[in-house]
């Protein structure tokens, strides 16, 4: 099979999806090529906010998302929205399980800020240990879903997903100041939520 043009590859992700969902293995070996660049860049995305150290690198965390999709390549996925989705939310578990690994095995640790994006951080002072950190934030977007989904799946994409803001829009099929919006008010939130949780001074 020819490699789709950029044109054609949202359209060949769908198909290959809808055929892995039915159960066609080899379909999966025709997507990892289409999606691999994606899903390097938002592990890498994500990782460049871990704090020095992190055992997991953007190959391995690729790895791990990869293999939790594949373990569950019978879920219907509608298309690749719905796949990107599903690949933000598992890079999350992963990162957050790690950090429950690591806190298990030692307390404590450097202080880090925790930024929501680019230029604005959850406090003006660090907050706790970065992996309290992260399953606080983690803990909290949870609640923020049971109220706020349309902000949770936001911040999942900023800040799990390491996707702009444009990007997010699209993700979503919103308007970019929808998505700008939904932000704002869940950034609020989970800041309070978080420094709360963390200790802040």
């Amino acid at each position: 099979m020819a490699a789709p043009t950029p044109s054609q590859e949202p359209h060949a992700i769908t198909a290959l999806l809808r055929q892995a969902a039915s159960g066609h293995r080899g379909a999966l070996d025709e997507l990892l090529p289409l999606v691999y660049d994606q899903l390097s860049g938002m592990a890498h995305a994500r990782l460049l906010h871990e704090s020095p150290g992190h055992t997991l690198e953007t190959a391995g965390l690729v790895h791990e998302a990869w293999l939790r999709l594949i373990n569950q390549h019978r879920a219907e996925w509608q298309d690749r929205r719905h796949f990107f989705a599903v690949a933000s939310e598992a890079m999350r578990r992963i990162l957050v399980d790690h950090a429950r690994k690591r806190r298990s095995a030692k307390r404590g640790g450097p202080a880090m800020h925790l930024p929501l994006d680019a230029a604005d951080t959850l406090g003006t002072a660090p907050l706790a240990d970065a992996d309290d950190t992260l399953i606080a934030l983690d803990s909290a977007l949870s609640r923020l879903a049971t109220f706020n989904a349309a902000g949770a799946d936001v911040v999942q994409y900023r800040f799990f997903a390491g996707l702009t803001m444009p990007e997010v829009a699209e993700q979503m099929g919103i308007s970019e100041r929808t998505a700008r919006r939904s932000w704002s008010a869940a950034r609020a939130w989970l800041r309070r939520e978080v420094v709360r949780a963390g200790g802040a001074p």
